[in-house]
């Protein structure tokens, strides 16, 4: 195993800082900075301790023993069956993933590079891309597709392949179906009908048009000064990316928008601009603080399944890449690309079919990842893989196995962090604890049009294979919906403010106040200042606490009141006001203000499975008409081991 050459320094500096009573407990201040990065070390120093499965193999020997094979038998049917070609049994030219076109050319292209000059099948394959190419070239191919699509005839032109794998009348089409401007308006520059994160996609096309020599870099560069724009003007020094235009949508995307960003420079020869490499940084902070020892990832929001871990791996590997993370950062960060693509066969593919699965067996996803994506989420999630196992081995980690001691270099992490998204009339943050296996994430953000409504966006804690939100979901996990007697249904949701955290030894405490609950019923946010609360979480090993303080504006009826948890955990116990669980990290649950709870074990319920899986239990917490005319509380707790 490959090693850098520091290990006695690290354990001597470590030595030296705990001597004199410092610990890294999650403050950022210089010096714990400088404890965090010593501890890492001295764990990548450690003897590797016995490991009964075996050690993880090396990243790229993952890709290329079980990825390409994999890719290249979905490549074969696809070139043997055409039109025709099914995936379990789903037909996969069924018009609806307007990105496949591109996403099958990059995976032919880097399949077929990854071949040794000499080897047999290269002419074979190259012959397959021209027809592959003819067949789908008049195919609806829209932004991530065209991405895709010019990214492989670049790679193409620069291993001098291009003529022989694309035909001249097949290449013009492309020259111009290929083209930002299918979604962005060129005379000023606005999106159209796609959210914040396609401007990324069109910087990439754009870029990667000038390479192929199609047009100059004024497109880009203009769509660049978008997207600096928008980080200034809605995150501010924060340094990410608002999903919407200052609504306060800052999920997955938000975080791994930076490395998308930067990458696009990276792979059109070009080193992005030093304000991408600070947002890129505050990307990698997040994410360092949400490696698994498993390989699982990132807790909230949309379209999570196996690309809540490729975003992580995607942000570290181009932070690397890019000399954003320290020496030790970076064996953090290998390791975690290793177990995560040992995961991705383990747990996502389905050895009976060969595919990604992210919609059987009580796994839900969002719609716009419904199943007649099938093929097409296999090559995206595939491309993932490959581009950023190569910038690993262009790093110097090709054949390297990660670091052994995994768990304990992932002790060595800041046990709590604080990330604010943007402050001002409304906050936007995200708090973020580790305990035990446990990565627990609270997020004070709004959801916004299209997601408010959605409980993987709710104001609730998330942790994976303990605490999760249901995609498109809209039962009202751990926060009450209000019926009100006019039909009016208000949840504490969008229009946080005065957020404040506070510690006091391993406990820590969130207070923030909502002036405006959210209306339901529409697609975007609507205030009602009908009520009001203050919202406090008290978070303590093994135990989480919510309190909320509701204030009527004016005598208010109220119809009803639900509170809904849905637990991985199996039903042991239910009373009244709680409920003890058996197998499963939650042991028990309370609530307080309400008039009942009542729990029962569910199987295949749609509105209780998560993208990892079903639910166990269901708890519905429920209270009967009231009029009320003042303050009012509604408290839960839950234990987890």
């Amino acid at each position: 195993m490959k090693r850098r050459h520091f290990c006695l320094g690290a354990l001597s500096i470590t030595t030296m800082l705990r001597s004199r009573g410092v610990e890294a407990v999650g403050k950022l201040s210089t010096i714990t900075r400088f404890l965090s990065a010593a501890v890492l070390l001295a764990a990548f120093c450690l003897p590797a301790l016995p490991n009964a499965a075996g050690a993880t193999p090396p990243y790229d020997e993952t890709v290329r023993t079980k990825l390409q094979p994999q890719l290249e038998t979905l490549l074969i049917g696809l070139v043997r069956d055409g039109r025709s070609l099914t995936m379990d049994g789903i037909p996969v030219f069924n018009g609806k993933d307007k990105f496949l076109p591109g996403k099958i050319a990059i995976s032919l292209v880097e399949f077929l590079l990854s071949l040794p000059p000499n080897d047999p099948r290269l002419s074979a394959y190259l012959k397959d891309f021209r027809q592959v190419a003819q067949l789908t070239v008049d195919d609806a191919n829209d932004s991530w597709g065209a991405y895709y699509y010019i990214l492989a005839l670049d790679q193409l032109r620069k291993a001098g392949l291009l003529q022989e794998a694309v035909d001249r009348l097949t290449l013009a089409k492309l020259r111009v179906r290929l083209d930002w401007r299918m979604f962005v308006d060129p005379d000023d520059f606005a999106l159209i009908d796609h959210p914040n994160n396609y401007y990324c996609v069109a910087l990439g096309l754009a870029r990667l048009r000038v390479q192929m020599g199609w047009e100059d870099g004024a497109g880009a560069q203009r769509i660049y000064d978008k997207i600096a724009d928008h980080y200034r003007r809605y995150s501010g020094d924060a340094g990410f990316a608002d999903e919407t235009d200052g609504e306060g949508r800052f999920d997955r995307y938000s975080v791994l928008l930076s490395a998308e960003l930067a990458h696009h420079f990276v792979e059109t020869n070009d080193r992005p601009p030093p304000e991408v490499l600070v947002w890129l940084r505050k990307s990698a902070d997040v994410m360092l603080s949400r490696l698994h020892e498993d390989g699982t990832g990132f807790e909230y929001g949309r379209s999570l399944g196996p690309y809540s871990e490729t975003a992580i791996i995607e942000v570290l590997t181009v932070a690397a890449t890019l000399d954003v993370l320290s020496e030790s950062e970076k064996a953090l960060a290998y390791a975690y690309a290793s177990r995560a693509a040992q995961r991705y066969f383990a747990f996502w593919i389905d050895p009976k079919t060969g595919s990604v699965d992210l919609w059987n067996a009580g796994r839900r996803t969002d719609d716009y990842r419904g199943k007649f994506r099938v093929l097409g989420e296999n090559l995206s999630l595939a491309h993932q893989y490959i581009y950023t196992s190569s910038l690993w081995n262009a790093m110097g980690f090709k054949d390297t196995t990660p670091i052994e001691n995994f768990a304990a270099a992932l002790r060595s992490l800041p046990r709590e962090s604080v990330t604010w998204f943007a402050r001002g009339h409304y906050d936007r943050m995200l708090l973020t604890r580790r305990e035990g296996d446990h990565v627990i994430g609270l997020p004070l953000i709004n959801g916004g049009h299209s997601q408010h409504m959605h409980s993987p966006y709710f104001p609730i804690p998330f942790a994976r294979d303990m605490l999760s939100g249901v995609a498109g979901g809209t039962r009202p996990l751990l926060v009450p919906q209000f019926s009100l007697a006019d039909g009016t249904a208000l949840m504490p949701l969008a229009f946080i403010q005065d957020v404040k955290v506070t510690h006091q030894g391993r406990k820590t405490t969130v207070i923030y106040r909502q002036s405006e609950l959210d209306r339901m019923g529409g697609e975007a946010p609507i205030a009602d200042d009908r009520l009001s609360l203050v919202s406090t979480y008290v978070f303590e090993t093994g135990r989480i606490t919510r309190t909320d303080v509701y204030t009527p504006k004016a005598p208010l009826d109220i119809a009803g009141t639900r509170l809904d948890f849905a637990s991985f955990s199996t039903l042991v116990k239910a009373e009244r006001h709680g409920v003890r669980f058996g197998g499963g990290a939650v042991t028990e649950f309370k609530l307080s203000g309400l008039d009942s709870c009542e729990a029962k074990s569910i199987q295949a319920d749609p509105d209780y499975e998560s993208d990892l899986g079903p639910m166990a239990t269901r708890i519905v917490c429920s209270g009967g008409p009231r009029k009320t005319d003042g303050p009012f509380t509604i408290s839960w707790s839950l234990s987890y081991r």
